[in-house]
């Protein structure tokens, strides 16, 4: 029979598939290395396996001791397989940007999970390389991995993923793109690379708000690169010593628009499912493409499975709130689209200041139509009430049509975006759209605005 012994036997052996939609007018082969098909749907797994299997030979990690980790997700699955194994606990440290698909695909596999917040410094006790830190320090008979700076994590590409794709290509690889962030992959690999032969190019793909671009090419870690962003997986406010930056010959930085975006195409028109990082890997490539020529054969590394970002970046409500959804807006119909099936938030005039404050709150708006008789009476927004308040704190409990503005001025759905914002100024802060159904929506300033960029 043909059999594995047990789920860590199929890690690695992952295959190389050719790329034919999305090379746009790339002249290059250019074949994906799909690591989705590792146990736990990512590249990770790889490393995961290397990290222990060094940390049970050399003493650090002992049997039945805590394995505790600061990860993005993939990595920790990596652990939990092998920790499942060889039963270890494991204590998984992760940032709140990261899927709720990854937390609970940790939590699925026994791990113990830690949220923490995104946007502050590596060294705030709220990180979550802090906290995995003193996590390690507090727990009994545990080990701190730090993927991060442990060479294992390099190690094991250098020893599997490197090789698999010199065979796979037959030695005719000229390119290796991969988008960096513990810096593992790319270094093991391209020190595997440019062993065989030192012409291959090693590319890295960078995100906005990282600092491993500028880093690269001028040697200085500069803060001001640093800043919030969405695209997960790669990129970095640190410098970690897994990232051997001699091995590598360029870098590239992605948007988070076009990371996610091109994710969705890989899906759509080369039917690879796929993670945010391989949008940004493929995206990067075709950044790079005039450096290509036909006889070139270019190697992506797509990190890990889509699965784990069913609720952003493949959700189009996730992807249009953050405006990554090139839709075309040319009406009034369309800029309410989105919230066509939600009522309108109206107020009637009899009601009391103090309930508009409380709908204004509750909803987090700042215009509100006023009803009286069945028809649109007037209006009220924030910066209104909050100067009258300031005035007459006494209005509070007063009656709403004794404060409130003329009513937002009514269009149909078919008015373009050219006519409604003619109708917003400094005195018009909203206009209402009558649908064909009869029901009406408000559009704001900010609607405008956010239809417009």
């Amino acid at each position: 029979m043909k059999i594995y012994n047990n789920i860590l036997e199929t890690i690695g052996n992952t295959p190389l598939v050719k790329i034919n939609r999305m090379q746009e007018d790339i002249e290059a082969m250019v074949l994906a290395k799909i690591e989705t098909t590792n146990p736990g749907n990512s590249v990770k797994d790889r490393m995961a396996l290397q990290m222990i299997d060094d940390a049970e030979a050399d003493g650090r990690l002992k049997p039945g001791g805590t394995i505790i980790e600061g990860t993005s997700g993939n990595t920790g699955m990596g652990l939990a397989l092998v920790a499942v194994m060889r039963g270890y606990k494991l204590i998984c440290v992760l940032s709140d940007k990261q899927s709720k698909e990854k937390m609970d695909i940790l939590r699925a596999v026994g791990a113990e999970v830690h949220v923490c917040p995104t946007n502050v410094a590596p060294d705030d006790p709220r990180s979550y390389y802090s906290v995995s830190k003193n996590l390690a320090a507090e727990t009994p008979n545990s080990w701190y991995v730090n993927q991060y700076d442990n060479p294992s994590n390099a190690k094991a590409h250098y020893l599997t993923t490197g090789p698999e794709i010199w065979e796979q290509t037959e030695g005719k690889i000229t390119h290796f793109v991969v988008g960096v962030g513990t810096g593992g992959t790319i270094s093991g690999v391209g020190k595997f690379l440019k062993e065989k032969n030192p012409n291959i190019k090693i590319w890295g793909i960078d995100t906005y708000g990282s600092v491993f671009k500028k880093y690269h090419e001028t040697g200085i870690f500069d803060d001001n690169e640093i800043y919030p962003y969405i695209t997960e997986g790669i990129g970095e406010d640190i410098l970690p010593k897994n990232v051997d930056f001699s091995v590598i010959d360029k870098f590239t930085k992605v948007t988070d628009k076009d990371a996610a975006v091109y994710q969705r195409r890989l899906a759509k028109e080369e039917g690879i499912f796929v993670g945010n990082s391989a949008g940004s890997a493929i995206k990067g490539l075709l950044q790079l493409k005039d450096e290509l020529s036909a006889d070139d054969v270019v190697v992506v590394l797509f990190h890990d499975h889509g699965s784990r970002y069913v609720g952003k970046m493949f959700n189009d409500d996730w992807m249009r709130d953050r405006g990554f959804l090139d839709e075309e807006i040319t009406t009034a119909g369309d800029l309410v689209a989105k919230h066509g099936d939600l009522p309108l938030v109206s107020l009637y005039a009899e009601e009391l200041v103090s309930h508009a404050i409380d709908k204004m709150r509750k909803f987090g708006i700042s215009q509100i139509p006023v009803m009286k008789d069945g028809a649109f009476a007037g209006s009220l927004s924030d910066s209104e009430v909050y100067q009258l308040l300031c005035e007459k704190p006494e209005l509070r409990d007063s009656a709403i049509s004794g404060i409130m503005a003329a009513a937002f001025p009514t269009v149909n759905e078919s008015a373009t975006i050219e006519e409604v914002s003619k109708l917003i100024s400094k005195d018009c802060t909203a206009v209402l759209v009558e649908l064909k159904n009869g029901n009406h929506h408000i559009i704001t300033r900010h609607d405008l605005i956010s239809a417009i960029a």
